[in-house]
């Protein structure tokens, strides 16, 4: 009798361990660094010129999410207007001013552009990371604003870098109204890199389905569901993937995975030498052209 009653007790409090311990390890799982703006942006300057910055006309304005999620938003206008618009999505742990690098390129191309911090980072309230379940949402509702916000935008785009490309690819999945998306180093799905870097732990499975757990019940997605990749069937939007080739954190595979995935127009690129996130300053001429080239393809463009 009391063999059973201890089997009964013992049942009962299963789940619940399990429970509290995936909270407690997505907590730290899914927890982000974060920057402020100023070390982002000092960064920035220890890397390439950014004064140009400082010459442009710039409106600053938030646009609340579908949860009630207060996100910050930097319009960035071009000297010569052209009625095209592109919105910059940033990587994990960084800020809008992480997407400086890529916001000259499109400033020089004719765009305006839309830097802006992803859930939980920059200027944002802290939250933990759903790599790209509600990033995705929240760029689809940043979407929406900018086409009420810029009515005569003609071209609109999205360009992201790691979590912020994984965000564009799995924003796709409502259907938005964009023109075409560039993909830089984004993942396929998120399961893969946690379990990779879980593997200095014992029982890495088990723990990464305790994160699951956790994820689901903080964020609203399992692990399971952080997958971009499943947005692009059906998916006719054009996209460029590039990702360095040297890139060890998101190998290639996900973005050549990526690339047979979607139904639309698209094209790869992997750049030499380059490791995570460093395409463009391991090779600026080659990633101004490889976009420069996708974008005069895109009808209207």
């Amino acid at each position: 009798m009391l063999l059973l009653a201890a089997v009964f007790i013992v049942c009962l409090l299963l789940p619940g361990l399990a429970i509290a311990a995936g909270l407690i390890f997505a907590g730290i799982a899914l927890r982000i660094p974060r920057q402020t703006l100023e070390e982002a942006r000092n960064w920035q300057e220890a890397h390439y010129d950014i004064s140009w910055y400082a010459t442009l006309k710039k409106e600053d304005y938030t646009v609340t999410g579908t949860d009630g999620y207060v996100l910050h938003a930097q319009h960035l206008s071009n000297p010569s207007p052209s009625g095209q618009m592109v919105i910059l999505s940033h990587g994990y742990s960084d800020n809008r001013f992480g997407s400086l690098k890529y916001a000259r390129l499109y400033l020089d191309l004719g765009f305006d552009v839309i830097l802006y911090d992803l859930r939980g980072h920059g200027e944002n309230k802290p939250a933990l990371c759903s790599f790209s379940g509600r990033e995705a949402e929240d760029l689809n509702v940043l979407i929406r604003d900018c086409r009420s916000r810029y009515p005569d935008t003609a071209l609109l785009g999205l360009h992201g870098e790691s979590l912020g490309a994984a965000t564009s690819i799995a924003a796709l999945k409502e259907k938005p109204e964009v023109d075409f998306v560039v993909a830089d180093c984004g993942f396929s799905e998120i399961s893969s890199v946690l379990l990779a870097g879980m593997q200095q732990y014992p029982a890495p499975d088990l723990l990464l389905r305790l994160v699951s757990l956790g994820a689901k019940l903080r964020t609203g997605y399992f692990v399971g569901q952080m997958r971009p990749i499943d947005s692009l069937p059906g998916n006719e939007i054009p996209i460029l993937f590039i990702h360095g080739a040297d890139d060890t954190f998101i190998p290639p595979k996900h973005s050549q995975n990526m690339q047979k995935a979607t139904a639309g127009p698209s094209e790869i690129h992997l750049v030499p030498g380059a490791a995570h996130a460093a395409s463009l300053l391991t090779d600026r001429d080659a990633y101004l052209s490889y976009v420069k080239e996708f974008l005069e393809k895109i009808p209207s463009s």
